[in-house]
């Protein structure tokens, strides 16, 4: 039986790492609520049973030895390698040294004056031989990636550690290890990440992950070091996922193909092929290691040859081998415009489309641009297999502005969220109905961040819905523009910011809470008191206006939680409550 205990006591692997003899993989494990990481490895060829190691993150080889962080310091199983007294948030073993990007080790200044108390993560090297510590580079940076060779690293910095407006400004340098020299390779795109390094006969090339434009997903640009010329290889029907260098050649990159997840090599062309969700890849040329999860398999490790068939090395959360979970169908269908469109629908444990008409509940993801794979659809959040036990039908839309399609589909939202976004999500809902799936007589919306917004969106769009969640959901583009991480992005998404004039303001035309008035469903507000991604002031707005027009709604906010909600009694909190939610309302 599933319980709200089971989902946030399991285990998640994520970044994965191949020993240099490629006979071993180790990768982090957490719960799903937050708890102590833990280091665990494998055998590539899963011959040997998976061992945890010790508590820790990010683990990391060099040679055959396995080094990774804990308490934020750079540790071995044997301790902490030396001390640094600020947390380190990212490292690199390299054959004479470490480097380690940390903030300066005095602490944080107890008043927070914003033109003096930004502190820059900065680039370090320890030397294990002298014990002596050095500061490399002075500027924020962001990533770092080391050449084969040791010569060199590719870095990534910001002109000020803040998303807003650090993230815009990027720019790509090489630092030479022997000479110390720096070479600016210059302005990167927006949200610069992810640099590796390859050759070819031309000589050294850094390739990295951006935005070309504000909204439309990523791409992979390539920069050979002579020249600093930056030139986009991704094309415009790719949504790279992640990089990954390897030994010699081009690097690999994770793609995201609709419901599934391919793997290519920069430049030629695709080598192999998941069903289901892939997020994380590590490669030495030869073997691949990914996180992948499919319909009714949690995520796990797989590893083997580039271009065969993996076998899974790790099992994470086998407490879930004996669940019945709901039948998960991949749909196809068209929008109103013609355009095809794909997701996912769940059905109930043991039922078939033949038992319906189901009470359908509609789950909109976040992002915008973000998808629903044919992966594990389980998690503290609103999610399908915690909600077709409770007898629902689940709906997961791929509107437009997520990833999977293409530049253009994600573009689509420039400007117009909640237009042919709400419409995509309609016809799915319509295409159900017709089917016999949906009673349209129970439906619900459930969503959280840009999820939620949809939710929000929909109830002041539609009647039809009898229940909805707003979770962490934008009510108010402008404010958001303001208040939020990243405001130009935002912005974008709204189509404007409330200091252009006096208006009227192209996001008040967007937003959930100029629709307040026409909302009769009720909502479930809920949102963490210290998210800085969709301030709580959001859902205040909400909240106010739904109790102004005498709408019933409850409102939930979790102390000390951010825009992801980590401890564990708020989790089960939530995960309860939105299934008792929808179960009195549907």
């Amino acid at each position: 039986m599933l319980t709200a205990e089971l989902i946030v006591d399991s285990r998640v692997p994520s970044n994965p790492a191949l020993s240099a003899d490629g006979r071993w993989i180790a990768y982090q494990v957490d719960t799903i609520a937050k708890g102590v990481p833990e280091i665990w490895f494998a055998s590539v060829d899963g011959r040997e049973k998976p061992r945890r190691l010790a508590e820790g993150s990010m683990p990391r080889w060099s040679s055959n030895s396995l080094y990774f962080l804990r308490d934020g310091l750079i540790h071995t199983v044997d301790g902490p390698l030396f001390t640094w007294r600020s947390e380190i948030t990212a490292f690199l073993p390299m054959r004479d040294r470490f480097v380690f990007v940390a903030e300066d080790e005095t602490p944080a200044p107890e008043i927070w004056v914003w033109s003096e108390s930004l502190r820059p993560a900065r680039l370090r090297s320890f030397d294990p031989r002298t014990g002596e510590i050095t500061t490399l580079l002075e500027d924020h940076v962001v990533d770092v990636a080391r050449r084969q060779d040791d010569g060199a690293l590719a870095v990534v910095t910001w002109p000020t550690p803040e998303l807003d407006p650090g993230g815009l400004e990027p720019r790509l340098s090489t630092l030479d290890l022997e000479t110390g020299e720096r070479r600016d390779l210059g302005r990167t795109a927006v949200e610069a990440t992810n640099p590796v390094w390859w050759s070819d006969g031309d000589g050294w090339h850094v390739a990295y992950r951006a935005t070309p434009e504000m909204i439309g997903g990523w791409a992979v640009f390539d920069v050979p070091v002579e020249t600093a010329e930056h030139r986009t290889l991704t094309p415009e029907s790719a949504c790279p996922i992640r990089l990954a260098q390897v030994d010699s050649g081009a690097p690999l990159v994770l793609v995201a193909d609709g419901l599934d997840t391919a793997l290519h090599r920069l430049g030629a062309g695709e080598v192999a092929f998941w069903r289901g969700q892939a997020d994380a890849v590590v490669s030495s040329g030869e073997l691949v290691a990914v996180v992948l999860s499919t319909a009714h398999r949690p995520k796990d490790v797989h590893c083997g040859p580039i271009g065969e068939p993996s076998t899974q090395v790790s099992d994470t959360a086998p407490e879930f081998a004996g669940v019945t979970w709901g039948a998960q169908e991949r749909l196809s269908y068209k929008a109103s415009d013609g355009l095809t469109l794909d997701g996912l629908l769940v059905l109930p444990p043991g039922k078939t489309r033949d038992d319906g008409p189901f009470s359908l509940i509609v789950l909109p993801h976040g992002g915008p641009y973000d998808r629903y794979a044919d992966g594990f659809r389980l998690g503290w959040f609103p999610s399908a297999q915690w909600l077709a036990p409770a007898g629902h039908a689940v709906f997961l839309p791929n509107a437009r502005g997520g990833q999977g399609h293409g530049h253009e589909f994600a573009a689509a939202v420039g400007g117009r969220v909640g237009l042919e976004e709400w419409s995509d999500l309609e016809a799915g809902i319509d295409l159900l109905v017709a089917e016999g799936v949906a009673d349209p007589e129970r439906l619900g919306i459930a969503g959280w961040s840009h999820g939620g917004f949809v939710a929000a969106w929909a109830v002041g769009r539609t009647r039809r819905f009898k229940a909805a969640l707003m979770g962490a959901g934008i009510c108010d583009w402008g404010m958001l523009a303001a208040t939020g991480e990243f405001g130009p992005f935002e912005a974008a998404l709204g189509g404007s910011t409330g200091w252009e004039g006096t208006g009227p303001h192209r996001h008040d035309q967007l937003g959930p809470i100029s629709f307040a008035s026409e909302i009769e469903t009720p909502v479930l507000i809920v949102h963490g008191a210290d998210d800085t991604n969709v301030p709580l002031s959001q859902a205040e707005f909400f909240h106010r206006a739904l109790r102004h027009f005498g709408v019933e709604h409850e409102f939930v906010v979790y102390p000390g939680e951010g825009h992801r909600i980590a401890g564990r009694e708020h989790q089960l909190d939530l995960l309860r409550r939105t299934r008792e939610w929808f179960a009195r309302l549907l």
